[in-house]
């Protein structure tokens, strides 16, 4: 699928953006990816999201969309937050919206003058979402810190990396984006329908420490009940050899995951290796990964997945970025599309049935009548240097 835009006077009225958050109004203040990726996936479902950028960087891009994959389906505009007049448009923006996504350290939205109190004084509906690494209060809340920082403190981290090695951080996925972004997301679902039972709008306090915590909620009772022990030595984080990656003859790899005894057995199957130890027994696993580790670089990836196409051995390529998007899986079931030359994934998850909100890069917002701001209001702030 390939989407060409123009510039940023083809925009979508609300009323025609589909999806099931269409009519959803959402102020997002600029910032790191965490942010950007919440309202992504508010975007992507219907929801009409208006990002707040600094006047001097939209000035400087002018009305080129924006191939930022996690601003597809926004319009952008440049606000001037520090000064009287930016603060009283930004409110005036906000009496007519239904989110506000903030991004900022705890304290500085109340001293710009659009904390949570400010903007329910004029909009007592409004849904204020904030996201931090360390939460709105608590002894870090006004520390810095990076995803790394964030899910070491959560015990996470600490999870995470082979055996006998130090703890490796998943790049930034677990603390910014699914603790951070995604858990944002859902808690604006959340307050969005229970603003629908009390009439008022409410404030999210999202941080990444927290939902880094809630995604391992399994592994917190596993650790305490001894069914998880150290790091690297268990069943799904490369204790086990039935459950991990091997190199194969041309440099590339396989991801094995045969955990149960008919998927071992379609793997045995595959791999001709019928003279394996027990792998009951734990004292049996190094020599069982010896093995694999020997069998696997006799062919290429290529070669290993023709073997196990079709079978329960669990057995598949690990693909690069690049390569993912052909796969015919995902090509059968769309989980990639190209927008205006990008490659990018799809929204997820799927609504059957449900109307699917257009596929568009960021473009800019010339006219804010709909957000009430009339175009003599609007000229005077561009004039004033307060608008862009």
């Amino acid at each position: 699928m390939s989407v060409d835009v123009g510039q940023g006077d083809q925009e979508l009225p609300p009323a025609r953006r589909g999806g099931p958050l269409s009519g959803v109004r959402v102020l997002e203040l600029a910032g790191l990816a965490p942010g950007p990726f919440a309202g992504m996936m508010l975007a992507d479902h219907g929801a009409e999201v208006l990002r707040i950028d600094r006047v001097a960087s939209v000035a400087a891009a002018g009305d080129t969309p924006r191939q930022d994959v996690m601003d597809r389906g926004k319009r952008t505009i440049g606000l001037d937050l520090k000064s009287p007049e930016g603060v009283a448009a930004f409110k005036e923006l906000a009496a007519t919206a239904d989110v506000v996504i903030e991004v900022f350290r705890p304290g500085v939205a109340e001293r710009l003058g659009i904390g949570p109190e400010d903007l329910h004084a004029v909009n007592p509906r409004l849904v204020y979402g904030r996201m931090t690494g360390w939460g709105q209060d608590g002894p870090l809340a006004h520390t810095a810190g990076h995803d790394i920082d964030y899910i070491a403190v959560a015990g996470v981290l600490s999870m995470l990396g082979r055996a006998g090695e130090p703890p490796t951080p998943p790049i930034n996925i677990l603390g910014d984006f699914a603790g951070g972004g995604l858990m944002l997301a859902y808690g604006v679902l959340l307050a969005l329908f229970e603003r629908e039972r009390t009439g008022r709008g409410t404030v999210i306090d999202a941080a990444m420490v927290d939902g880094a915590a809630t995604l391992f909620a399994m592994f917190y009772h596993s650790a305490q009940t001894g069914l998880w022990g150290p790091r690297g030595t268990n069943l799904l984080d490369t204790g086990a050899p039935f459950y991990d990656t091997y190199e194969t003859a041309d440099g590339g790899h396989v991801a094995v995951g045969s955990l149960e005894p008919p998927f071992w057995a379609a793997l045995v199957a595959g791999t001709g290796l019928t003279d394996l130890p027990s792998r009951a027994d734990p004292a049996n696993w190094p020599r069982i990964r010896e093995r694999l580790t020997e069998v696997f670089r006799t062919r290429t990836r290529d070669e290993w997945q023709q073997v196990f196409d079709g079978t329960d051995a669990c057995v598949s390529p690990v693909l690069t970025i690049a390569e993912a998007p052909h796969h015919p899986h995902n090509e059968a079931r769309g989980t990639f599309t190209e927008i205006d030359g990008v490659l990018q994934p799809t929204p997820s998850p799927r609504l059957k049935d449900a109307p699917k909100a257009p596929l568009t890069p960021a473009t800019r917002l010339h006219d804010l009548t709909g957000w009430g701001l009339d175009d003599t209001r609007a000229k005077a702030l561009r004039d004033a240097g307060v608008l862009a």
